[in-house]
């Protein structure tokens, strides 16, 4: 879900198939989501040049990059500030991540909390 959520706000929406696909293809412990370590080989493999041309995750590493041919190092500064506004940006989107799963996590708590009253007047009614 938050590969689904992440691709995106990237603007590059992918399928359940492709989502899956792209998992599949960087899932070293077959447990079928990616790890911090597994989501870091994307990147290691798209420079590499070992991910496939339509695949999803050769898109996700382009888009999360910053090429110097187009942005160039004018005295680097440019550069700089360019990779600093990238990183902020994905920040921003963590923080959406964390919020998201934070309120579920919230609406998980207030569910059993209303189980276990529902439960507790049962009891009442049923004695």
């Amino acid at each position: 879900m938050e590969l689904k959520l992440m691709m995106e706000k990237l603007g590059a929406p992918q399928t359940h198939l492709g989502l899956k696909n792209m998992i599949k293809e960087v899932d070293e412990d077959f447990d079928g989501k990616l790890s911090f370590r597994e989501f870091l080989l994307i990147f290691h493999k798209a420079a590499a040049g070992e991910l496939e041309e339509d695949s999803g995750l050769l898109t996700l590493a382009k888009l999360s990059e910053i090429d110097v041919s187009i942005e160039g190092v004018k005295g680097a500064k440019n550069f700089f500030e360019a990779k600093v506004q990238a990183l902020s940006s994905a920040s921003k989107f963590e923080a959406e991540i964390k919020a998201e799963q934070d309120e579920r996590k919230r609406e998980e708590e207030e569910r059993k909390h209303r189980r276990a009253a529902f439960r507790e007047l049962k009891s009442a009614f049923t004695q």
